[in-house]
């Protein structure tokens, strides 16, 4: 293993597998070196005509916006940089997105393998899932003649409005730079680029171009930015995608401190820098670290052409900027065999084999909330089953934006968002292939299994009265280009519950959502199911889950709160004056939108609920099984933690082990510092070693991390608000550079 440095908080056997794979495909630090310098000898030999090719880039789609030429070799996706023949530079052909291939509305009149939501997968805290799902979207996207992938979104959830939490992982650094390190390998295996995204900071959708996050450096560092640090180091991506929004009054796609001085300088990262879509200010962005403009049509102008090389050709500090983006495009390229092993349009796709990744990630990411009186699982011998709401009969939800995933055929329900202009189909509300009322049917073949949409709550009551169970699915449709304004479910689904809850005993929610809801009618139902986004085969997972055949693993990689009163921002910023509007531009071109992150500063989620001694409605890394585990036994020497972990239930099973600092000093002071996701048969016991990295423990001061001398007390947890018996050790003072 050459390249990671962080090796806390996975389970030791996944990351052997992931890792050992991955090293003979994936690109890492020695590869990126020597494509570095096969670039810096392609740059000397570039005519100054050739050296704005590969800094600008188009959406190769007819938008309607200006009369774009879109090239004969590229395929309809994200985006097309041309590439240079003279000297063998291959065009650059991107597609999003994290989740797979993206649909972008039907154009190119084919489908692809959608993996369930970031969060699902967040939620299995296993690095082997997020690799092997990288892998195969990776693949898919070569076999449609892709070769960069725009992937790798590892923003932390500090909003559960945020529209685009389904994308991402999860508020916690270590968990989400693991996790996505894991992911850009798996893509990165196969010869294509990933980028990791969006950086940084980009907490919210709404007002999204020009929202100002304000935000300290040490703050910055000890959350959104290490988890970027840790995906770089564990993931290697060959691009990073800056964000729209603004950082401390800059463009994140034009902040030098963010790009120059963090990225570039501080963390001496080889690769280039795309803008998002729409996302340029101007030329002035390059001087400031932006080495590509992308989808340059939703830019103000082009602006990194004509007037990128007039700049090189007066400035010897522009021209050296210009060279030094070429390099670092070049080196991308070379790094990821791009020239070497072209992607061809037309590949070989084996859907069933890639159904199966996507099911199994939803297997391991379903989180049983509540499981009172063991309901579930479900006898497969059951008489009678109501099944109600939540377009079961079709499919399984997915998000909306530019990571819309679906299949061939497209989906099964579409249901317009907004009105019918440019960006409509791509927000619309659409449903997987995977119809969860077929696979109950599946697994209870005797049983009368009945349906209704749950319209009208006067008829799904009256078939919950008459079934032995009601299971009631649930869903929260979120888009990239909108927040959502509270956490209860849409379109009377609250009181949907209310009603079958109280005229059937045995009621179980199935929760299709983006992120955390508020749950008023929890107190009634017996179960409580949170299946996510769950991607191509949502259908079969949950029902594998609901019956039994899957014993559900995941556990929460994000807190739900008891109310927004709880959240650092009660209100989200602009929520109250801000219209809805997917591409995020200012109205009056001088908007004015400021949100303050010190409030919280790094303690995010489930940091910000210790600090504030807030109980959650449920706590970051819940979740139930249908056995018991015990987990005991720490003992620490130096940052090495051991323990053990055992199946003490009569099923098989997988706990995810989770490893806390609870105190420094004597001051409570939460952060996760290691996780292990363990499989157990039934009375089986294994031992768990993890490394704490020592930035976990460390403060940013003065431009170095620095952790104090004095005693650390360390507690296994069941999950963030229930920690077991903390063990200290004392620890020197320490401080070291980045």
């Amino acid at each position: 293993m050459s390249t990671p440095k962080v090796w806390t908080s996975i389970s030791v056997m996944a990351l052997a597998l992931a890792s050992q794979t991955a090293a003979a495909q994936a690109p890492n630090a020695q590869d990126v070196a020597k494509a570095d310098a096969r670039a810096a000898a392609t740059v000397k030999a570039m005519l100054p005509q050739e050296k704005t090719i590969l800094t600008h880039g188009i959406m190769p789609m007819d938008l309607g916006i200006g009369t774009t030429k879109i090239p004969a070799d590229a395929v309809p996706g994200a985006g097309y940089v041309a590439g240079i023949d003279r000297l063998g530079v291959p065009a650059l052909k991107e597609t999003d997105a994290s989740l797979g291939v993206s649909y972008v509305m039907g154009l190119r009149h084919d489908g692809a393998t959608a993996l369930p939501s970031g969060v699902l997968q967040a939620a299995t805290w296993n690095p082997d899932v997020l690799y092997r799902g990288g892998a195969m979207i990776g693949g898919e996207a070569r076999a449609k003649g892709f070769n960069v992938l725009l992937a790798g979104g590892v923003n932390l959830m500090r909003d559960p409005r945020n529209g685009r939490t389904f994308e991402y992982l999860s508020e916690d650094p270590l968990l989400s730079g693991m996790l996505v390190g894991a992911a850009i390998r798996g893509i990165q295996s196969n010869h294509i680029i990933s980028t990791i995204k969006h950086f940084a900071l980009n907490g919210q959708e709404t007002g999204r171009k020009y929202v100002d996050i304000k935000i300290s450096e040490a703050a910055a560092k000890e959350s959104d930015l290490l988890a970027f640090k840790i995906g770089i180091e564990q993931g290697q991506p060959l691009s990073v995608m800056c964000a729209y929004n603004r950082v401390n009054g800059a463009n994140a796609c034009a902040n030098d401190w963010l790009l120059n001085k963090i990225l570039k300088k501080d963390w001496g990262w080889k690769g280039f820098v795309m803008s998002d879509w729409g996302a340029v200010p101007g030329v002035e962005a390059a001087i400031n670290g932006l080495d590509q403009q992308s989808g340059e049509q939703l830019d103000k102008g082009v602006f990194f052409t004509d007037q990128l090389a007039a700049r090189a050709k007066a400035d010897p500090k522009w021209a050296a900027r210009v060279d030094d983006m070429n390099r670092r495009v070049l080196t991308a390229i070379y790094a990821a065999g791009i020239d070497k092993f072209p992607a061809q349009k037309g590949g070989k796709i084996d859907f069933a084999a890639n159904a199966k990744v996507a099911e199994d990630a939803a297997k391991q990411g379903i989180v049983l909330l509540k499981n009172e009186g063991g309901l579930l699982p479900l006898m497969k011998t059951a008489k009678s089953i109501a099944v109600i709401g939540g377009f079961a009969d079709g499919g399984v939800l997915s998000g909306g934006g530019s990571s819309q995933v679906q299949g061939e055929g497209g989906p099964a329900v579409t249901i317009p968002i907004m009105g019918d202009g440019v960006w409509a189909g791509l927000i619309g509300q659409n449903y997987h292939r995977s119809s969860p009322l077929k696979a109950i049917k599946a697994q209870a073949p005797t049983a009368k299994v009945t349906f209704r949409d749950g319209r009208y709550i006067t008829d799904a009551v009256e078939k919950a009265k008459q079934a032995q169970v009601a299971v009631i699915f649930a869903t929260q449709y979120t888009t990239e280009g909108l927040d959502v304004p509270d956490l209860h479910l849409p379109n009377g689904q609250d009181e949907l519950i209310a009603a079958v809850a109280a005229a059937n005993p045995n009621t179980v929610v199935v929760l299709e959502n983006g992120g955390p809801v508020a749950m008023p009618w929890l107190g009634k139902v017996k179960a409580v199911v949170e299946a996510w986004y769950p991607g191509a085969r949502g259908g079969e997972a949950i029902a594998s889950v609901l019956f039994g055949e899957t014993n559900p693993g995941g556990r929460l990689p994000i807190t739900f709160p008891a109310s927004i009163e709880q959240l650092p921002r009660p209100k989200l910023d602009g929520s109250d004056w801000v219209e809805p509007n997917f591409a995020g531009d200012p109205t009056s071109g001088s908007d004015q939108l400021h949100a303050d992150y010190d409030i919280e500063g790094s303690d995010v989620g489930y940091r910000w609920f210790a600090r504030q001694k807030q109980k959650a409605l449920f706590p970051f890394g819940y979740g139930l099984s249908y056995t018991t585990f015990q987990t005991g036994g720490l003992t620490l020497k130096g940052l090495t933690a051991t323990f053990t972990v055992k199946n003490t239930g009569a099923r098989d099973g997988d706990e995810v082990a989770q490893l806390y600092l609870a105190t420094r000093n004597g001051e409570v002071k939460q952060r996760l510092v290691g996780f292990a996701r363990v499989s157990l048969k039934a009375g089986e016991s294994k031992p768990v070693t993890l490394t704490i990295d020592p930035r976990l423990l460390a403060d940013w001061k003065d431009g170095q991390w620095v952790t104090p001398k004095g005693a650390y007390g360390f507690a296994l947890g069941r999950d963030a608000e229930h920690l077991g018996e903390m063990v200290s050790i004392t620890l020197p003072a320490k401080s070291w550079k980045e």
